[in-house]
């Protein structure tokens, strides 16, 4: 199993990039950022620094978008990368949650997706593509070999199937057993039913962890408060599936749509940060349910059940109180016994 380290683009950028290069020191292959113009950072200037200051590191937003970019610059902003430092980028696509709707926008549609897909590994390759105006048009100066991977961040029926129809990824941002193994299946199946290798389609399960020095009440209910507002990250997705097919029609999982009842609101200027006040609503089970906390062996265990269900990939979001603790933890404890 590859390991990802998650992290915001906020200022400083230097430690930023010194967290991912803690990261690379400790066995992680991966380094993902959010990608939101107007909360943080940008993302893609930090990236250089990263690929200039680790040796093997991959790199990448979890996730970009499709409509606060034009294809073509997010294409040759990754071939850039590509071309100055090798092959060490990867393309995580979505809606956009927080940097569309911040800057006043809705989140994009699926086909809107699906065609920047399409022109962004092309371009990157040095294909000929359309980006959208009516030209096709090329990179010069990728060199042959050059490649961008495409992940893409979905939870709906139909973001499921055009994952397994389309991507090189499948990006999912929670770390429930039950709702990653319902959700491969449903991309593997659609990579079948296109005539895709479901294997070829990388599976990487997003999640905050936390590790503890023992399961005491205590040390777990720190964890949880630290790790709570990721249920608010991902109720926003859930408020839209909702919203989209409805409660309990069977469109989409209860396990996911049920815990969002009492959601009220909320306020991105706490966007996918911990004592977000607007993720009160998150309870206990569902952080336990979707990410990882608690002591070094209890990570062992759930890392070990998510990749018997297929997960190639687990990316930590690392935004609490034990950042180093945490990329060390895992590097010193945890990798090793998984990858064993």
């Amino acid at each position: 199993m590859d390991f990802g380290l998650v992290l915001q683009t906020d200022p400083p950028a230097s430690r930023v990039v010194e967290l991912m290069q803690r990261a690379e020191r400790n066995g992680f292959s991966h380094g993902w950022t959010f990608d939101s113009a107007v909360l943080w950072q940008e993302p893609f200037v930090i990236y250089s620094q990263i690929l200039a200051r680790t040796s093997t590191l991959k790199i990448g937003p979890m996730v970009t978008n499709p409509g606060t970019r034009t294809w073509e610059v997010t294409a040759s902003t990754f071939a850039t990368l590509n071309d100055m430092f090798g092959n060490r980028t990867v393309c995580g696509i979505g809606r956009g949650d927080s940097a569309m709707r911040v800057a006043g926008r809705r989140p994009n549609t699926l086909a809107r997706i699906s065609g920047a897909m399409k022109v962004i590994r092309a371009l990157g390759r040095g294909e000929e593509a359309d980006p959208g105006g009516g030209t096709a048009v090329r990179f010069p100066w990728v060199k042959p070999g050059a490649e961008v991977p495409v992940w893409m961040a979905a939870y709906g029926p139909r973001a499921l199937k055009m994952t397994g129809e389309e991507a090189d990824g499948f990006i999912l941002q929670l770390a429930d057993p039950y709702l990653t193994e319902y959700m491969v299946k449903a991309v593997r199946d659609a990579a079948e039913a296109a005539g895709r290798d479901p294997s070829e389609v990388t599976v990487c399960v997003a999640a905050p962890a936390y590790v503890t020095a023992d399961d005491s009440p205590a040390a777990l209910a720190h964890a949880r408060e630290q790790c709570r507002w990721f249920g608010g990250m991902v109720g926003n997705h859930v408020a839209d599936l909702v919203a989209k097919y409805g409660a309990r029609t069977g469109a989409v999982p209860g396990e996911l749509t049920d815990y969002i009842k009492a959601r009220q609101g909320y306020d991105y200027a706490h966007h996918g940060r911990s004592g977000n006040p607007d993720t009160q609503f998150v309870p206990d089970e569902i952080v336990d349910r979707f990410c990882l906390i608690g002591t070094a062996e209890q990570h062992i265990e759930k890392l070990n059940a998510l990749r018997a269900l297929g997960v190639d990939q687990f990316a930590l979001y690392d935004m609490h109180d034990a950042q180093e603790a945490v990329i060390d933890l895992y590097g010193t404890k945890i990798i090793p016994a998984v990858n064993a």
